[in-house]
This record gives structure tokens, C-alpha cells and sequence, in this order.
């Protein structure tokens, strides 16, 4: 099990809950509730993983601490 650091919050635009990898460019799921939410974003994230590998890009490693807030 990969511990990154997420992000989830409601979207009044999309009307969807967004989950957010920060330490994975790129990676975002979303769902109509918050543990549909949580469910594509850990499928995101083991994709967003696999696929660097295979690219040959390197793969951060979970910081395990608080990212800055905005």
C-alpha cells in the first residue's frame, strides 16, 4: 500500500468529489461520494505508478509528512 499524501474536496463545479495525489503530478481521481472518491484515486495513483515505470521515470517516494497548504 502506497501512503502519499492526498487531497479531497467537493467540486460545486463538476458536482463530484476530487481526490488529489500532489506528490504524482498528474494524478487525480473522482467520484460521486467520498469513498468512490478515495477508491479511483488509490487506482490512480498504482496506474500513475506503474506507467512511470515502464517509461523508465523515477517514482518519489511518500514524503509521510504534510504537504504546504495554499
Amino acid at each position: 500500500m502506497h501512503k502519499y499524501e492526498i487531497i479531497l474536496y467537493w467540486s460545486n463545479e463538476d458536482q463530484v468529489f476530487v481526490v488529489k495525489a500532489p506528490e504524482l503530478p498528474g494524478c487525480m481521481a473522482h467520484g460521486d461520494d467520498q469513498e468512490t472518491a478515495l477508491y479511483n484515486v488509490k487506482e490512480a495513483i498504482l496506474l500513475w505508478i506503474e506507467r512511470s515505470q515502464e517509461l523508465g521515470r523515477p517514482v518519489p517516494e511518500p514524503k509521510g509528512e504534510r504537504l504546504m497548504l495554499a
